[in-house]
């Protein structure tokens, strides 16, 4: 039963380690920022990511569209999951492609894009960025270890300094509510009285 201590622990110091540095609390901010700016000026926002991370985007949009804590208005976001898109895509054109053939369908000038990796070094999440950034959007990591390629490439990044994958992702989903209560708390100021 240690492990059961031991794991709980891990992740208090992950998520200490994270809060510690004032820097990420900045990031937060200027990521619901982000996302509220392309609300309030008809943008739309996309996520994506692999394994875990796609669950993880998916889960942030449809709280997006769905609610949070109370009712409200819909969001506009999409996590790219759809299974006719990603295997049609990876069959044509190859796996790398999955999430950067959508964006360039369907990602225009003023949208955000939710790009989540452990690694920072996906390629396919690295492609939709790519393609994001050809098209005016702006792109907030949500990432882990070093941040990888990812750190230098998106508008904010967000990095959790941990070699652990799912401590990383722990970490990320934090993020990921606080991001949707921030929207919702500028949004929609009335669910919070």
């Amino acid at each position: 039963m240690s492990f059961i201590r031991s794991s709980l622990l891990e992740a208090q110091n992950a998520l200490n380690t994270f809060i510690n540095d004032e820097q990420n609390l900045d990031k937060i901010e200027r990521s619901i920022d982000t996302f509220v700016d392309s609300f309030k000026n008809g943008g739309r926002v996309f996520s994506c990511g692999n394994g875990g991370s796609m669950c993880d985007s998916l889960h942030f949009a449809e709280e997006l569209t769905g609610r949070y804590r109370k009712n409200r208005a819909p969001l506009p976001a999409t996590g790219i999951s759809e299974a006719g898109h990603i295997t049609c895509i990876a069959n044509d054109f190859g796996f790398d492609f999955i999430f950067s053939r959508f964006i360039e369908a369907w990602g225009q000038k003023g949208d955000v894009l939710l790009a989540i990796s452990t690694s920072g070094n996906s390629a396919n999440v690295i492609k939709a960025v790519e393609v994001a950034k050809t098209k005016g959007m702006k792109v907030i990591g949500l990432l882990g270890k070093d941040g990888g390629k990812l750190k230098d490439m998106v508008d904010v990044a967000i990095v959790i300094p941990c070699p652990i994958t799912d401590r990383i992702q722990e970490v990320h989903i934090k993020c990921i509510h606080i991001f949707i209560e921030g929207i919702e708390r500028k949004l929609f100021p009335e669910n919070y009285l």
